[in-house]
């Protein structure tokens, strides 16, 4: 198997993720609707560059190697069709009737696709206990053991979205939307979160964890989001599942936060993290405040778009930019000073937004959204000139 195929393969989804992260910002700018914006934002966007990253990562945490990557490009091409088939379905320019069923079922191809790969790959040792952790990082491997466990839980509630996608035009199972998307945010997306970071961010900081921290992060991680599916339609679930996922990513950000502050390395990518894991914070109270007041349209946006842009989004874009750092790009303006620019116009924009909507002051919210456009297209740019000068 080639490594150099496999880099390639996986710097194509973060590229299309990438992509996808801006259309996000414009279809808000647009204002187009919030099942278009989660499509092309969580399934887009987050997904993407999980995909891209899981292909690169995931084995050798498992210590294990990619045994092929053949069926990369196939999950690309079903990934990003889905997605995008998906996306022009719930804007209703087609007229189609078939063509968000065919999306789905092309993304839950793709998903198929990912699940198998990698399970192949790490079939000999699924639960994670060998986790390659040695040398001078022999102490991290506790924790490294712990998060590698919540990989296959995350995985799962990907199978069973998938499955619910690939089942939909058939009627089963029956799922909203709403459910649909908190199993893969909340049950895949921010669980890998948890895992992965506490594998990946205590190193780019050069620090360690707080052993107690780790597993109530995690369980509580894995656990939440089931309560939270269906308590959509129990206030009494929906609201002990947001205590939990409250537990879950408020332990995260304390955790991050405090190894921030120890470390000496403040890398623009890992500001991005320190923005993201505060809007985490505060994206649960927004949640925790649906589920107690009801669904007031303006928290509910607020919510969404707090968890969606800012503690998946701004996660992602400071571990884009840890792996692809700015300055390793030739064209003008690829520096650390303009991806600063770019993260603190997505942190301003995400934050105007919030605000506009939850005062009810247009202004400000459309202000927020044309700032997060411009940090989005510095995003992209710096992203794509890393990736120019690794093929050149």
């Amino acid at each position: 198997m080639s490594a150099r195929r496999v880099t390639r393969w996986s710097r194509a989804f973060v590229a299309a993720g990438v992509a996808f992260f801006l259309a996000t910002h414009l279809a808000i700018a647009a204002g187009l609707g919030r099942r278009t914006v989660v499509t092309v934002g969580l399934y887009g966007f987050v997904f993407h560059v999980i995909f891209g990253k899981a292909y690169a990562l995931v084995p050798s945490f498992f210590d294990r190697e990619l045994q092929t990557a053949t069926p990369l490009p196939v999950h690309a091409a079903l990934s990003v069709s889905g997605t995008i088939a998906l996306a022009l379905d719930s804007v209703g320019v087609t007229g189609r009737s078939w063509l968000g069923s065919a999306g789905g079922v092309l993304w839950a191809l793709g998903v198929a696709v990912f699940l198998g790969t990698l399970s192949w790959s790490v079939r000999d040792n699924l639960s994670g206990a060998a986790t390659g952790t040695g040398g001078a990082n022999a102490d991290r491997r506790l924790v490294d053991r712990r998060a590698n466990a919540v990989v296959p839980v995350a995985c799962s509630y990907l199978a069973v979205v998938a499955l619910v996608r690939l089942l939909g035009p058939v009627g089963w199972p029956a799922l909203t939307t709403p459910q649909v998307s908190h199993l893969l945010a909340a049950g895949t997306a921010a669980l890998l979160v948890f895992g992965v970071g506490f594998r990946l961010f205590p190193r780019f900081l050069g620090t360690h964890p707080p052993q107690r921290s780790v597993p109530v992060v995690l369980v509580s991680g894995a656990v939440a989001p089931v309560a939270l599916a269906v308590g959509l339609f129990d206030r009494r679930l929906l609201v002990l599942g947001g205590v939990v996922e409250a537990v879950a990513v408020v332990g995260f950000a304390v955790t991050y936060l405090v190894l921030f502050r120890r470390s000496e390395r403040h890398r623009v990518g890992l500001w991005a993290v320190a923005f993201a894991v505060l809007a985490g914070v505060g994206g649960v109270a927004l949640g925790l405040t649906i589920a107690l007041v009801g669904r007031d349209p303006a928290l509910v946006t607020a919510h969404y778009r707090t968890m969606l842009l800012g503690f998946l989004g701004l996660t992602v874009v400071g571990a884009t930019f840890q792996f692809y750092p700015p300055s390793v790009g030739r064209w003008p303006l690829a520096s650390d000073r303009t991806a600063r620019v770019a993260v603190a116009l997505l942190a301003a924009g995400l934050l105007g937004q919030g605000l506009g909507l939850l005062v009810d002051v247009s202004p400000v919210e459309t202000l927020g959204q044309g700032v997060g456009v411009v940090g989005a297209g510095l995003y992209a740019w710096l992203v794509a000139a890393a990736f120019r000068s690794r093929t050149t």
